[in-house]
């Protein structure tokens, strides 16, 4: 196959904030082309958008239902291969579900579903399908978090024994769902975000960034889950004690009170010989702590880093790769995993090294998991899908 992998949109259309990212994202290797979006629930807006996007106006679309079939209709040589989904977190499945029945491919925010059920009907379609689905954790895209996941995968630092995740955020430090503002107004509200808040907004990234660099599976937690600002419906500070499947224990932090914070997302791994640590204020810089010899630093760019760091580095050494290339990363290995699947190949291992439905079931049981611990008086509870 020599061609772009074609794709459509649902949601993103203009102000909004996490469409303008895939698009920038999805267009910075040049091998996928926007051709048909349902760019919103709003009619106008959807025709609006899509004209500004260029898009052949008989494929702006202002109900994605009416999307999928026709695109599922259309000759070979004009259909989608794959469908970005970056609407709100309840409108997550339907649409999924329906791409994967129309044959196609799918990219989607997270977390994932709405529901923890509606997650694992996905995972079964995708079984029965073959078809490939890339969730939207988007600090896995980095290559020096790849180089931490290789790092402590050959073992340098022994068993692993402490791990520390933490994603501040401010931006919700006032009602700011009171103010009109869309992006605060969604995510505080159950209908649309679901049973948490800030847990189920950046919460499900540090959890899955702890068990994407350390390859650890949480097996029980013990939360505290506040709602700080008054009036707001949902979550919006946490912390969890963790424990992990090789006896590992851990504390994960998420909060959007944190006045003054903007995205500073880290993690802390500590082993037997050392510790690594990365943030994404430096995110071209994975600091290695030895017990018994002097720190290491290793960068971006450095000809001494892995095969899968490497493979996601864009830029020469010393020049800054940030959100957007990260995010770039992940639709690549997607592209490039759907085009050899396609082609009746074999992906590469570099390829396949982005996260999928069963980190997506996981992120919904952490949902669940973090709230029912949080409301419970006895705290600890067993990890359960």
């Amino acid at each position: 196959m020599s061609r772009k992998l074609r794709m459509a949109m649902i949601g993103g259309g203009k102000d909004a904030f996490i469409g303008a990212v895939h698009r920038i994202a999805l267009n910075m290797d040049g091998q996928v082309e926007m051709v048909a979006g349902a760019l919103s629930a709003v009619p106008a807006v959807a025709i609006e958008s899509g004209k500004m996007l260029f898009l052949d106006e008989d494929r702006i679309y202002t109900d994605y239902k009416i999307m999928l079939e026709k695109e599922a209709a259309m000759p070979a040589d004009k259909r989608i291969d794959f469908v970005s989904i970056v609407t709100p977190n309840f409108v997550h499945f339907d649409p999924a579900m329906m791409a994967l029945e129309k044959g196609f491919n799918v990219v989607i925010e997270k977390p994932i579903t709405f529901t923890l059920e509606e997650a694992k009907q996905i995972k079964a379609k995708l079984d029965e399908t073959g078809l490939t689905l890339l969730l939207c954790h988007t600090y896995t895209g980095y290559p020096m978090v790849k180089q931490a996941k290789q790092f402590l995968k050959s073992g340098a630092l022994g068993k692993i024994r402490k791990i520390y995740v933490e994603y501040p955020q401010g931006w919700l430090s006032t009602f700011l769902e009171g103010t009109g503002n869309i992006q605060a107004s969604w995510r505080t509200d159950p209908k649309k975000s679901g049973k948490a808040g800030a847990m189920g907004d950046i919460g499900t990234h540090a959890f899955n960034l702890a068990e994407y660099v350390t390859g650890l599976e949480v097996t029980h937690l013990c939360s505290n889950i506040n709602t700080v600002v008054e009036g707001r419906l949902l979550d919006d500070d946490g912390a969890a004690f963790l424990k992990f499947n090789n006896g590992a224990t851990g504390v994960l932090m998420a909060t959007q009170i944190a006045a003054g914070e903007e995205n500073n997302v880290k993690i802390r791994v500590y082993g037997e010989k050392g510790g690594i640590e990365w943030k994404q204020e430096d995110a071209n810089t994975l600091l290695v702590k030895w017990l018994d010899k002097p720190a290491e630093i290793y960068r971006t760019g450095g000809g001494y880093n892995s095969s899968f760091a490497a493979h996601n580095t864009r830029v020469p050494a010393g020049h800054p790769e940030g959100y957007l290339e990260a995010f770039g990363n992940l639709y690549r290995n997607f592209v490039l995993t759907v085009r050899a699947k396609m082609n009746n190949e074999q992906p590469k291992d570099e390829w396949l090294d982005f996260p999928s439905v069963n980190e997506g079931i996981r992120g919904m049981a952490f949902v669940n998991n973090v709230i029912e611990s949080g409301q419970s008086e006895e705290k600890w509870k067993e990890f359960t899908l």
